[in-house]
């Protein structure tokens, strides 16, 4: 008699259920079946409209109206709820097109605070189910859920829709899972099913990526898919029916990652052995409403700056090896300049020193109309701002910034802060 296929539901993790339409302990019709929903182990977990969730879990009455977080005229969307994706709204879009868009939305400023304390608190819960979590960024994550099973009783599967269920309902937000056998694969089918999603990926993978954009793919963004397409190949599954010596002759020495992606294949290792490749850079940056040509202007927008980006740092548990500095010009000309630091830091003050020295060089009379400081050279946070010989103050920053953050945390950011910021 034929076996069948696994299966369980999202809603309250009943498992198995054979071939139930619905489930019977909590009669919710969301089945997940699939031939190895039960054997596999590698999650990714992405929050859906991260920022604008923590929104509306704060602010009920936005529950059913477009929300954009963002801000200014001259900003870009940061994150747009799904109703207002609705009406073409999306990520890094001007600000200026998104309101043209969806006149009817609520625009928010960001708070980076918050959402960093929603994602700590989410963080903690996958932490309670395997201590292989790797934080990909502010609302996305890696798990490796082999050899839980005889710990929390179930398998990964199951113990991820239970996770799913207590993030919604102790935080307030959703978020959609991929599994899969491999970290590439669980990110793609993350994206599948959103928002409130569970997707899996296994030996079908392959034939389920065929029909998809080659975009779909880490490592092709908008350049190198102008590039394939003026070579006729869109789709992922016209780079699996490219043959070694074909896909060298038209990709070069990129041919062969790129093809055993197409085919499902992740040539990373785990991802705990790779220390912080998910996460590469952290960074802020903002639009100014009117452009800045004055260098004591552009250095305390800069300031605030690196005490975000110096937040960010240290709520996601990394120091930065180097810093990154971005300008873009009155005539939308991009300038980035990186310096590495003496030792990596979390400290706003390192930060900004760094990026103060690269602006110095830039800061010339040019209008600029966008500042930035991004973060590179991630490591581990207990890495950063150690001290030594030579660097002998850096125990009493760190304790001086973890009092500030104990007051902030406390009163809120305004309650104390550095000349440097004041106008």
């Amino acid at each position: 008699m034929e076996q069948a296929v696994p299966s369980l539901c999202r809603d309250c993790g009943a498992w198995p259920l054979g071939d139930a339409a619905i489930c019977p302990r909590c009669r919710g019709p969301r089945i997940l079946r699939h031939a190895e929903l039960l054997s596999l182990t590698i999650a990714h977990i992405d929050c859906d409209a991260f920022f604008a969730s923590v929104e509306k879990r704060d602010r009920p009455e936005l529950a059913g109206r477009p929300v954009i977080v963002g801000g200014g005229t001259r900003g870009v969307v940061t994150t747009a709820c799904y109703i207002a994706r609705m009406d073409g709204v999306a990520s890094a879009m001007p600000m200026f097109k998104a309101r043209k868009l969806c006149p009817q939305a609520v625009v928010i400023r960001p708070d980076m605070a918050k959402y960093a304390a929603a994602s700590r608190r989410i963080r903690a819960l996958m932490q309670t189910l395997t201590p292989a979590v790797a934080a990909l960024s502010i609302d996305e994550a890696a798990l490796d859920l082999a050899g839980t099973e005889a710990l929390h009783g179930a398998p990964p599967a199951v113990v991820l829709t239970r996770l799913a269920s207590t993030i919604e309902r102790d935080v307030g937000v959703t978020v959609s899972i991929g599994l899969a056998a491999n970290r590439m694969l669980a990110k793609i089918a993350a994206g599948l099913d959103k928002p409130r999603g569970f997707a899996v990926l296994g030996a079908d993978a392959p034939a389920r990526l065929a029909p998809m954009g080659v975009g779909v793919l880490p490592g092709i963004g908008a350049v190198q898919q102008k590039r394939l397409a003026a070579l006729g190949i869109t789709r992922v599954g016209q780079l699996q029916a490219l043959d070694p010596q074909a896909a060298h002759r038209l990709l070069g020495s990129d041919a062969a990652g790129l093809i055993a992606r197409a085919h499902g294949q992740d040539t990373r290792g785990a991802f705990w052995q790779e220390g912080h490749e998910g996460a590469k850079s952290i960074s802020a940056e903002t639009t100014f409403d009117t452009d800045i040509t004055d260098r004591p202007a552009l250095e305390r927008v800069l300031w605030a700056l690196a005490e975000r980006l110096a937040k960010r740092l240290r709520a996601q548990g990394y120091a930065a090896g180097g810093v990154v500095l971005k300008l873009k010009t009155a005539r939308f000309v991009s300038r980035t300049r990186a310096a590495r630091l003496p030792q990596p830091s979390a400290l706003p003050d390192r930060l900004f020193d760094a990026a103060c020295t690269l602006l110095a060089r830039e800061a010339d009379g040019t209008a600029f109309r966008l500042i930035g400081i991004g973060a590179s050279g991630l490591v581990d946070l207990e890495l950063g701002d150690a001290g030594d010989l030579a660097d002998p103050d850096a125990p009493r920053l760190v304790a001086r910034q973890g009092a500030i953050d104990a007051l902030r945390g406390r009163f809120g950011d305004a309650v104390i802060g550095k000349g440097r910021g004041m106008k």
